[in-house]
């Protein structure tokens, strides 16, 4: 069993690793295939042999991993645990060449529900992924890179209070458009630095198109990402990137009992699920007994619904399941009742009762950091937990000695949600929502407790383990 200390120290690594969700799904990839994971492709017919374990990614941003029993038959359950790689971010915009007061700036677009006012006098970065022109001998091909620029190459300032004084009174409210603008260099200094004309000698258009490193991005900007992939800046055909903090995960509190970091909601989830799905499949006879599959889902786009190719409202875990259920049986009917016997934890990060807003929360329900992961409930369906649902995991809590809290929100407030209720109405799998409790949620520098990374980890495994023999012995439609 891994220790608190050690255990935390992986995290750690596993965020700093993680600036976006190409790089947390990229940490993941090597995690797995480390652990004895074989990839796959969607594009290709799937050979799977039981006792064997496997994963695929789609975009590079969502990947399923998952492991299938030695006593595997087509039908029987899948156990599941999923989360999401993204969170609230600033990402550039396809134009983000702006210009203004004698500075150049770069354009920016919102990304999910972020505390905006976080991001100002933040030492930012840049980091995605790109696709770049390679030209071989005559044999163009087109490589898909992750980028991570690790200098602080920009900032958004804010604004004095002696141009602003009703700041602190009115509160500071800074509009997304014209003020959320990271600063890369005044143009003087990027003219005294600047880099060779864009698009290199002419050569015929067999570059990539001018105008996309030419008139859209700063030349500056476009060299320094260049760069950093060890190509030219024409060579460059397009990006995803976006602005990141570069100030480094960190256990801290007088105790050292605290996360300090970006993007733990919900890269918490993920991690704790990827571990424990990992050491839950480690030795040659962890499957051995296992009749079902063990699967992790992390999913991008959670933070914007989810409506994507690879988000959770996409058909990416219902294709996986009915990929993996073909491949022992031809019957298409074995997929329906495999789902009746399966079981999601959607697992996203929890609000920990805030000792400065304690009104925030319901009086009866207040999770608390080191409390354990909070099982969460919402009779309007936010939440996808029901009464059954509830107590297969509070049963494994209880079974391996691990606390567990219940969250509800205030009637009086509205609910957030998760991909809980959109997996459970478009595949039909029974579900509960849990998460971890942490603070400052959607900033850019959140904190939860390094106790409750363990607490998350051990139930998620022990949920792997026990959810074949638990749901045995549970009847319900009868």
């Amino acid at each position: 069993m891994a220790s608190t200390t050690s255990l935390v120290s992986d995290f750690l690594s596993f965020l700093n690793a993680s600036p976006t969700a190409f790089h947390a799904v990229d940490e993941s990839k090597r995690r797995l295939r480390h652990a004895g994971y074989e990839q796959l492709s969607e594009r290709d017919d799937w050979k799977l042999e039981a006792g064997k374990k496997y994963f695929f990614t789609r975009n590079y941003s969502t990947i399923v991993a998952f492991a299938v029993g030695k006593k595997y038959e087509a039908g029987n359950g899948f156990h599941i645990i999923g989360a999401h790689t993204d969170s609230p971010c600033l990402k550039l915009k396809p134009v983000s060449k702006v210009t203004k007061g004698g500075c150049l700036e770069v354009g920016v677009q919102t990304y999910g529900g972020g505390l905006w006012y976080t991001w100002f006098d933040r030492d930012l970065t840049v980091a995605g992924r790109v696709i770049v022109k390679e030209d071989k001998a005559g044999s163009v091909s087109y490589s898909h890179r992750l980028v991570r620029i690790e200098d602080p190459i920009m900032r958004i300032p804010t604004l004095a209070i002696h141009l602003d004084r009703n700041v602190n009174s009115e509160g500071f409210k800074p509009n997304t458009q014209t003020h959320l603008v990271p600063v890369l260099a005044t143009a003087i200094k990027a003219e005294l630095n600047k880099v060779p004309a864009e698009g290199g000698e002419e050569d015929g258009g067999k570059k990539c198109t001018e105008a996309s490193s030419k008139s859209k991005h700063h030349p500056l900007l476009m060299e320094i990402v260049a760069n950093a992939l060890c190509c030219k800046p024409d060579e460059i055909c397009e990006f995803e990137l976006q602005v990141c903090d570069t100030q480094p995960s960190i256990l801290g509190g007088a105790a050292k009992e605290f996360i300090f970091s970006g993007r733990l909601d919900n890269l918490c989830m993920s991690f704790c699920s990827l571990k424990a799905l990992i050491d839950a499949t480690s030795s040659g006879s962890d499957l051995e007994e296992e009749s079902g599959v063990r699967m992790v889902a992390l999913f991008d786009h959670e933070e914007v619904g989810s409506n994507s190719a690879q988000g959770a409202g996409s058909p990416v875990m219902i294709d996986a399941m009915s990929h993996i259920t073909s491949c022992f049986s031809s019957d298409a009917k074995v997929l329906k009742k495999a789902i009746q016997k399966s079981l999601l934890v959607s697992a996203d990060m929890a609000h920990a009762l805030h000792p400065n807003f304690m009104d925030k929360h319901e009086e009866n329900h207040q999770p608390k950091m080191h409390g354990g992961l909070v099982i969460k409930h919402n009779a309007n369906q936010r939440y996808a937990t029901n009464a059954v649902t509830s107590f297969v995991f509070r049963e494994i809590a209880e079974k391996h000695n691990l606390p567990v809290q219940d969250f509800v929100v205030r009637n009086d407030m509205g609910c957030g949600s998760t991909i809980g209720p959109i997996l459970a109405s478009s595949v039909g799998i029974r579900t509960v929502d849990v998460g971890a409790p942490q603070l400052s949620m959607h900033s850019i520098r959140e904190m939860c407790a390094a106790d409750d990374v363990k607490h998350s980890y051990e139930h998620f495994k022990a949920f792997f383990q026990e959810f074949t023999h638990l749901d045995a012995k549970l009847t319900v439609d009868v």
